[in-house]
């Protein structure tokens, strides 16, 4: 389960990649949030436009039609190999799809047949349009191809996903054929070949090229950065108790979960069973080296049925001696209540520049 990376955080994940992204319009407000979430997300959703014209597949993709109001996805796929981002929400591209495949997704395995369209895909996919008709006969060249490959990896590389959580929509809704259509240097358009490429991009550092075998300089580099943005991945499965209303520092695979950078993104991911009603708050704070520190905002998550998966987000810029952490606090439903929860896991993901 994952929150939805923000804009600043997909742009920069992208980036690190090598993508060549355009940012088109007001596409960091553009997207459908008023019909319904856009998260847990677990995966991405290839796509074809069905368009000609890299000009017009993106506006209309932005737009939308008359039965379908867009954005229709998060990002244009150019024959350029441009990445249009066009979307940041929930956006009409999944529509209703099989919830074996979501499970699949989720869990990373073998895709069933799509044989049902009785889950919201919206709310849990980023998509990408390729831009193609789609008639079996127009080309996927070979640099829009990559840079597809680039996006969904970079994407994957971001919540520490593989390949497994790539589909395509026709692997997604019954009745869909996207992505189809001959690709440059490869055949017909196969996701299981798509899938292998982006498993072995995820293989190499972002910015490393399968052409040269060597490192690559992204297209743009963030502003103000000397150097691509650098993965977080972390986790820690050691049981953790929380003592009601005591603010309690979370280690992630050792205590200070950052240090030596000067700009992040990250979000943390807890696991542990909160009785319904109650509460579990987080918030990430800098620790200085004189004993001070600055803490970020905190973010409340409510108790449910069942285990809970709270997730904690902050961005942030710090010096040189100052050390990134997180701390919890957890508030039971009743007050006079006295007991423990347990933190049984927790994850933490994100990038940061040097």
């Amino acid at each position: 389960m994952a929150s939805p990376l923000s804009a600043t955080a997909l742009l920069a994940a992208l980036k690190a990649e090598g993508c060549q992204v355009v940012e088109y319009r007001d596409w960091r407000t553009h997207n459908r949030n008023h019909k319904g979430a856009w998260g847990p997300v677990h995966g991405v959703v290839i796509h074809h436009t069905v368009s000609s014209g890299e000009e017009n597949s993106v506006a209309l993709c932005y737009n939308g039609h008359a039965s379908l109001p867009g954005p229709l996805c998060h990002t244009v796929g150019g024959k350029s190999g441009k990445l249009y981002m066009v979307g940041h929400g929930r956006a009409n591209h999944a529509g209703s799809g099989d919830d074996d495949v979501l499970q699949a997704v989720i869990n990373e395995t073998a895709l069933p047949a799509d044989n049902e369209a009785n889950t919201d895909g919206n709310r849990h996919f980023y998509g990408i349009e390729i831009v193609n008709l789609g008639n079996g006969k127009d080309q996927y060249p070979a640099v829009q191809y990559d840079a597809a490959v680039r996006w969904a990896a970079a994407i994957c590389r971001a919540h520490g996903w593989n390949e497994r959580s790539v589909i395509g929509h026709k692997e997604w809704q019954p009745g869909k054929i996207d992505p189809h259509g001959p690709v440059e240097g490869r055949g017909d358009f196969s996701m299981d070949r798509f899938r292998a490429d982006v498993a072995e991009r995820l293989k190499h550092p972002a910015s490393w090229s399968a052409d040269s075998k060597a490192p690559t300089t992204p297209a743009t580099k963030p502003a103000q950065e000397d150097d691509v943005p650098h993965a977080i991945s972390r986790s820690d499965s050691t049981d953790r108790n929380l003592v009601p209303g005591k603010w309690t520092t979370l280690p992630i695979d050792g205590v200070d979960l950052l240090t030596g950078a000067t700009h992040y993104t990250a979000t943390a991911y807890v696991q542990a069973v909160l009785p319904p009603g109650s509460t579990l708050q987080g918030r990430f704070y800098h620790y200085r080296s004189d004993g001070s520190r600055w803490a970020g905002p905190i973010v409340e998550r409510i108790g449910t049925d069942g285990s809970s998966f709270p997730d904690f987000s902050n961005s942030g810029s710090v010096v040189p001696a100052e050390k990134v952490r997180l701390e919890v606090v957890y508030y039971p439903a009743k007050s006079d209540d006295k007991k423990s929860v347990t933190v049984t896991a927790a994850q933490l993901r994100g990038l940061y520049w040097k």
